[in-house]
């Protein structure tokens, strides 16, 4: 007898769900391996204020930018936290995960081994240093350079020149004002030259002669210009001296004076070559109690970073230069196998164009860092 094969109906309709449901489970894998990204993307993440905040709150420049792309792409993701950037790029070239975000340079050497999106972000070196309020001294300092003696000697030189040729021509026929010896004669020519320079005109000592009367008129028109100079000069003085200036506004400004910087870095290569002498610091705290004690006299370090401790120290008169030097792109770093990038970095430039990224900037660096 043999035997019946025959299924029922519903038997029918049951091994018809398991094949469609084993096609469904069969499709679905082929589609998750020829997609080429994971369901979760495991991101390493390393940096420090402002750029990675709190991993939690996923706070922070960098961390907020990548939540803003990760939503605008459907990507979900898990954080790992690294200590540095390179055990994060140690982990990422090994597989251990699938991104690094934080402040990553874009640098020739990296770019060999790992592939970035476009820059979120320029970085740069600045300067920080104290603002110094005016001082009696700092007022009146100009006054007493080796350029403000010079002007004066000359000053004297061009008053005793005149002093002399009035002398000259009017000793013989003018000798009560000019008397005939050479000291008290030349000094009363030089009175003359002062009292018509300044329009005072006392009239205590006139020129007579033809000789002296021209000398005079041409020392009225030269002194009007002279005057004006001399005028123009000590105020201009006196108002740059009474500006809170800040120590250090540009890297010529370096040159013989003590910086801190952190370690063996861009910074300090920055500041040798500019003339300035190397502080090491651990971190920016340690700096700026370098500063407060008048150790060093600025800091280099990164301008975002800067601008940040400004921010959480509005009383300290800190100020950061707007010159900026070493500028530096960073990006998020993927595996280099990795050629689907394309519509990442669509994403972060239309983020760009809308102003996004320069809002989260903003939020953290005030408008200086836009």
């Amino acid at each position: 007898m043999q035997p019946n094969f025959v299924l029922s109906f519903p038997q029918m309709k049951i091994v018809r769900g398991l094949l469609f449901l084993i096609l469904f489970l069969f499709a679905h894998s082929l589609l998750a391996q020829n997609s080429g990204r994971p369901d979760t993307l495991a991101v390493g993440v390393t940096g420090n204020a402002p750029f990675v905040m709190d991993t939690a709150l996923q706070t922070g420049i960098s961390l907020e930018i990548w939540r803003e792309l990760a939503q605008n792409q459907n990507i979900p993701y898990r954080l790992i936290f690294f200590e540095d950037v390179s055990h994060a790029l140690d982990s990422l070239q090994s597989g251990k995960i699938d991104v690094v975000v934080g402040p990553i340079g874009i640098t020739a050497e990296r770019a060999e081994n790992f592939r970035f999106t476009q820059p979120y972000f320029q970085s740069s070196l600045s300067i920080m240093s104290v603002q110094e309020s005016p001082t009696l001294w700092r007022r009146i300092r100009p006054f007493f350079t080796k350029r403000f003696f010079i002007a004066l000697a000359f000053f004297i030189f061009i008053l005793a020149v005149v002093g002399t040729i009035l002398w000259i021509s009017e000793r013989k026929s003018n000798p009560k004002q000019f008397p005939d010896k050479p000291a008290h004669g030349i000094a009363n020519g030089m009175w003359c030259a002062i009292s018509t320079m300044t329009t005072t005109g006392y009239g205590d000592i006139v020129p007579k002669t033809f000789w002296g009367r021209f000398t005079t008129s041409a020392w009225m028109i030269i002194s009007l210009v002279f005057a004006t100079s001399i005028i123009a000069g000590i105020s201009s003085t006196i108002m740059i001296s009474t500006i809170q200036t800040s120590a250090i506004a540009n890297a010529e400004q370096l040159a013989g004076k003590k910086i801190a910087v952190p370690g063996s870095t861009p910074a300090a290569d920055f500041v040798l070559d500019n003339g300035g002498n190397i502080f090491n610091m651990n971190n920016l705290d340690e700096g700026y109690q370098m500063l407060l004690k008048n150790k060093v006299k600025g800091i280099v370090f990164g301008r975002a970073q800067l601008l940040y401790f400004k921010r959480q120290h509005p009383d300290s008169h800190l100020y950061v230069s707007k010159s900026e030097y070493n500028k530096l792109g960073y990006g998020f770093a993927f595996p280099l196998k990795r050629s689907d990038l394309n519509q990442m970095n669509i994403a972060l430039l239309q983020m760009q164009e809308s102003g996004e990224i320069n809002k989260i900037i903003k939020r953290w660096l005030g408008k200086e860092g836009t």
